[in-house]
């Protein structure tokens, strides 16, 4: 048996997808960061694309997340499966991963709203005490050399988690908006968003993506049927086919449960052939990952004309480059990591890739806690001089919020969905 196919059979960890999601993130963080330096300093090439079609590698950032998602799930529930977990409980663990999500999402959404008003708090202690409620309420603390202490230390777990969640439903009830809209009232039950967030996208495509692994597990030909036909939802919407569903008044159905699960299924599909095991050899994995990124690249040309490449439309086009050139990202990941020990460098990045939605959410709170510690004027001019500078704080943000990030993993604090 392999070393990958070993691996495969005893974690649900695969270092070149973990090597890969932690480059992701620091991307994410870099360009997100990099957003808040004057626009005359950063090129064009550096940040969102802004015309009717075409991309930049800012645009590849939020589609190669939805990805890994689908690169992780055969991986992470193939495990309940093999352990015996009954389908309704592994329902039950997507659904909660869901709403989870989807809470957190909408917070961080209402946090961005104008004008917002909280009940006595200043917005930037809101939205700081919000992220560090979201980081409690899914912690779990299971330090290596626990020993006898471990059943203590779950019991700690779960007080944080008490507090965390208290502290967000404080919160979004403390919440009132520019035109005093709350994010969550009781009467009548209403949960007040314009989107759902970066989470909330996840949330929906990992749903679907869960669903479709559970019904046809690792066949390819029954995946990639799925992602076509969830690529098709997207013209579909466009048409006016769901006009007067009553899902589309809160869900873009042609977006949300077409085009950004089609990313998500596309990686359980590449996935699909690493959860093989010793089926499929390292040279079965590269042709099939060869023809994957080939396949999605010449289907992403053919459908250019119909409506573009556009992130924000989410179209045809845009979603199948981000497959091909996140699947080719992957495969030079997994031929440098899966084959034999990965070098030190790829090691290190798949550490910071091993829990980034802790890392997501440091970096999310960032710009508040700065704020409150009146030191948000001296982080922004770090940016203001010149190009080198903008670049020089962005990665170094990166760098410290990934690294805080490993740090706390390695001491046995994660985030757990």
């Amino acid at each position: 048996m392999s070393g990958l196919s070993a691996a495969v059979k005893t974690s649900t960890r695969v270092i070149s997808i973990d090597a890969l999601r932690g480059l992701v993130m620091f991307t994410m963080i870099f360009v997100n960061d990099l957003a808040g330096a004057p626009h005359n300093l950063v090129p064009g090439w550096m940040r969102h694309f802004h015309g009717a079609s075409g991309m930049t590698f800012v645009d590849l950032v939020f589609p190669a997340f939805l990805f890994i998602v689908g690169m992780s799930i055969p991986f992470a529930l193939g495990a309940r499966l093999r352990q015996g977990a009954a389908l309704w409980q592994i329902i039950g663990h997507i659904l909660i991963r869901t709403v989870s999500l989807l809470a957190i999402g909408i917070m961080m959404v209402n946090d961005e709203a104008p004008g917002r008003d909280m009940s006595g708090l200043a917005p930037e202690v809101w939205a700081t005490l919000m992220y560090a409620a979201a980081i409690l309420a899914f912690c779990s603390i299971a330090p290596r050399t626990a020993g006898a202490a471990a059943p203590r230390w779950r019991g700690v777990t779960w007080m944080l988690r008490g507090v965390g969640l208290l502290g967000m439903l404080t919160l979004a009830f403390m919440f009132r908006g520019d035109k005093g809209q709350r994010i969550i009232t009781l009467s009548p039950l209403f949960i007040h968003t314009d989107w759902y967030g970066i989470l909330g996208l996840i949330a929906w495509s990992y749903l679907v993506g869960a669903l479709v692994y559970l019904m046809f597990r690792a066949n390819s030909t029954a995946l990639l049927g799925c992602v076509v036909l969830l690529l098709c939802l997207y013209p579909a919407d466009r048409t006016g086919l769901f006009e007067g569903v009553w899902l589309s008044r809160y869900l873009g159905i042609g977006e949300m449960l077409g085009a950004h699960p089609s990313i998500t299924v596309a990686g359980v599909l590449l996935a699909s052939v690493l959860a093989r095991g010793e089926d499929a050899g390292l040279g079965a994995r590269v042709r099939f990952g060869s023809l994957f990124v080939f396949g999605f690249a010449a289907a992403a040309l053919l459908l250019n004309g119909l409506y573009g490449i556009n992130k924000n439309q989410a179209t045809t086009s845009w979603c199948l480059w981000a497959c091909a050139i996140t699947g080719a990202l992957w495969l030079g990941f997994h031929l440098v990591c899966d084959g034999g020990p990965p070098p030190k460098f790829a090691r290190i990045i798949a550490l910071a890739g091993a829990n980034v939605l802790l890392a997501y959410l440091l970096s999310e709170m960032l710009p508040s806690t700065l704020d409150v510690l009146h030191l948000g004027d001296w982080y922004g001019h770090l940016a203001e001089g010149s190009l080198f500078g903008a670049i020089a704080r962005s990665a170094g943000c990166g760098v410290a919020i990934l690294a805080a990030a490993t740090g706390l993993n390695r001491l046995g604090f994660r985030l757990t969905l």
